[in-house]
């Protein structure tokens, strides 16, 4: 007899007016409310003699899987690999008195759990050591039911955490993997990689108990050419090297997707691993195509180097005062990340003599009809209607500004799109005027056309 057999006996034995058919219709119940993707007949059978006060407790001491799991569980056994692991936190019980609490997230062939070490074992001996992929056993833990509802497996002192080398069914890291081109709703517990696409920012805030909390934000592009909004609750730029490539790849390990604004969006915690091919710090040399100021006097300026490479330089100390549109300029920046530069006190930047290697502003715009998906682009163009402003209402319920504008060379038409600030230069224009703008950003639009956003870098000149 099998071990789900001998459970069902014991289950029947403790409620005689129970049948084994009883048993088979609450187990699909159960399957099927919380879906069964994500329950065993084990796991539900366990759910269900809960229900009715009986403790299994001989199979407690079993050796399960993820999806087994139930609340009120004891001594479980369980092989797994790490996702991620965050760092220890001390917080105060109500008597006054400190505890540590780490959180760690552990998956197996097909289901995700969340595992909190608490007090000394929040410091067990080399689990700093432990990486993403190690394959663990737990060792006697219980598991409690977390705030959502998911069973939550806990390492108390009577618990333990062993890593093993062996052969495991249990997918690598680099095998549950996927591009940020293939989220979907909803998934959570998850591993994505992409390209860094743009600025990474960080993000002060108060939360809704009156506590301070960060946050780092940054873009990730997929195979596709798309780009995914990502934010890291609980992260800062310390948590980034400050030289990232233009082609570096990230993977970012224990995230959930969820509906944004306007698409989908990557979240993470303090336990979500940054994974960044970063690089040393080398002296940019590139060609001034725009300069524009903030209201602060921040100097943003748009960039080309002799690859034909963009940059958007955000000059935080005034070093580039020295400069005008059309100069070469060699700086050594603070931070890198992709095509976004920062220059602050600790920079350098001098003019260099023309490189003619690098192209001018008129040498690198770029024909509407060669305008592709994902890239950064400056054009040339002639206004074809007058540019129109409404407001557009957010999922929040906020409210922001949304100009746009049909433009024409000779090999095609397209919108220019600018949001909330980058609307006013928009408004600035009338219909008929030749306008050169630098700093657009090509996007998917309605039905799958092609669309030019202005953004912070954005410039607009007006041709005599």
């Amino acid at each position: 007899m099998s071990e789900f057999d001998n459970l069902i006996e014991k289950l029947l034995e403790q409620k005689p007016e129970l049948t084994k058919e009883d048993i088979d219709e609450q187990i699909r119940l159960k399957k099927e409310k919380i879906g069964a993707g994500y329950l065993t007949d084990q796991g539900a059978l366990f759910l269900i003699a809960s229900d009715y006060g009986v403790t299994l407790s001989e199979s407690t001491k079993m050796e399960l899987s993820i999806k087994d799991l139930y609340a009120g569980a004891k001594e479980i056994s369980l092989e797994t690999r790490v996702l991620n692991l965050s760092p220890a936190k001390q917080f105060s019980r109500k008597d006054g008195s400190p505890f540590y609490l780490r959180t760690m997230t552990v998956y197996d062939v097909n289901s995700t759990a969340s595992v909190k070490l608490w007090d000394e074992k929040a410091n067990l001996p080399g689990i700093e050591k432990v990486k993403p992929g190690d394959l663990i056993k737990i060792i006697k833990a219980y598991v409690k039911s977390d705030l959502d509802g998911s069973p939550t497996i806990n390492i108390g002192s009577g618990s333990n955490i062993e890593t093993i080398n062996a052969e495991s069914e249990i997918p690598t890291i680099d095998t549950i993997t996927k591009d940020v081109s293939e989220l979907q709703e909803g998934e959570k517990d998850i591993v994505v990689s992409g390209v860094i696409d743009g600025v990474i920012s960080g993000m002060e805030f108060t939360n809704s108990r009156g506590q301070p909390g960060k946050a780092l934000r940054l873009r990730l592009k997929g195979k596709d050419g798309k780009s995914v909004r990502v934010v890291l609750w609980g992260k800062d730029q310390t948590s980034v090297p400050n030289m990232i490539s233009q082609s570096a790849k990230v993977r970012l390990l224990g995230i959930r997707v969820k509906s944004g604004n306007q698409e989908l969006e990557v979240h993470g915690n303090d336990a979500t691993i940054i994974e960044i091919d970063g690089g040393e710090i080398q002296p940019i040399i590139a060609r001034v195509l725009s300069i524009s100021s903030t209201d602060n006097g921040k100097n943003l300026i748009v960039a080309v180097d002799n690859k034909k490479n963009t940059f958007n330089i955000s000059d935080f100390s005034n070093s580039t005062s020295i400069c005008i549109e059309g100069d070469v300029i060699e700086c050594m920046p603070s931070k890198v990340y992709g095509n976004s530069v920062t220059l602050d006190e600790n920079s350098f930047v001098r003019k260099l003599d023309n490189v003619e290697s690098i192209p001018s502003l008129s040498q690198f715009r770029t024909k509407i009809s060669d305008i592709k998906i994902g890239d950064n682009y400056c054009v040339e163009s002639i206004v074809l209607k007058i540019p129109e402003r409404r407001e557009v209402q957010t999922k929040t319920g906020e409210s922001i500004l949304l100009s746009e504008m049909f433009v024409e060379d000779d090999t095609g038409q397209i919108w220019v799109k600018g949001w909330r600030n980058q609307s006013r230069l928009i408004d600035k224009c009338e219909l008929g005027e030749i306008i050169s703008i630098t700093g657009l950003k090509a996007k998917a639009g309605l039905e799958g056309r092609i669309e030019l956003f202005l953004s912070a870098f954005s410039k607009i000149t007006k041709k005599n």
